[in-house]
């Protein structure tokens, strides 16, 4: 009988972790790795960790009462069959970029849905999301628009600058030719 409870209370820490993971996400990707072979799997795993995600199988027992706990209902009806989850807390789009660029050589895994900031996607939209630019990127267009006035302003100064000189220049010209 001592067993069972202990194997109760992994199960109950089980399901707060993977609550708490639902919770601090930026993403969650929902896939079915069957027919994966172990080396598939281990690639896979390999490609998430140089990205910054997450990549584990959890059962969808555990997996419903998690999603429930933390309020992300709207992934229930996707946790069915063989269920593995890409968790991302930095980039939301990563694991589609991963998982759309390991699709291009392997058939395998299926994107079952996406959840993005308590939204929720379809498998399908996964190749549209990998596409998203990167925060790095928001950053450079963000900034290079905030430059972009500035820099025309400098240039028209300089060019008012250089204008006065030519005449100036000009000017002292004529008098020393004089």
């Amino acid at each position: 009988m001592e067993q069972t409870r202990e194997y109760r209370s992994e199960k109950v820490s089980a399901v707060a972790t993977f609550s708490e993971k639902l919770g601090n996400a930026k993403s969650v990707f929902l896939t079915d790795y069957s027919g994966l072979s172990v080396a598939d799997i281990s690639e896979l795993r390999k490609k998430f960790r140089e990205n910054q995600t997450e990549y584990f199988v959890i059962k969808n027992t555990l997996a419903r009462l998690g999603a429930k706990e933390a309020g992300k209902d709207g992934i229930l009806p996707y946790l069915e069959g063989p269920t593995a989850v890409a968790i991302s807390y930095e980039d939301p789009a990563s694991p589609a970029r991963v998982l759309v660029d390991f699709l291009k050589k392997h058939p395998k895994p299926e994107v079952k849905a996406c959840l993005i900031e308590d939204e929720v996607y379809p498998g399908s939209e996964a190749e549209e999301i990998a596409k998203w630019a990167t925060r790095e990127e928001l950053l450079a267009k963000i900034v290079g628009s905030l430059n972009s006035p500035i820099a025309g302003l400098v240039m028209t100064l300089a060019g008012i600058q250089r204008k006065l000189l030519y005449g100036l220049n000009a000017i002292a010209e004529k008098k020393a030719n004089q």
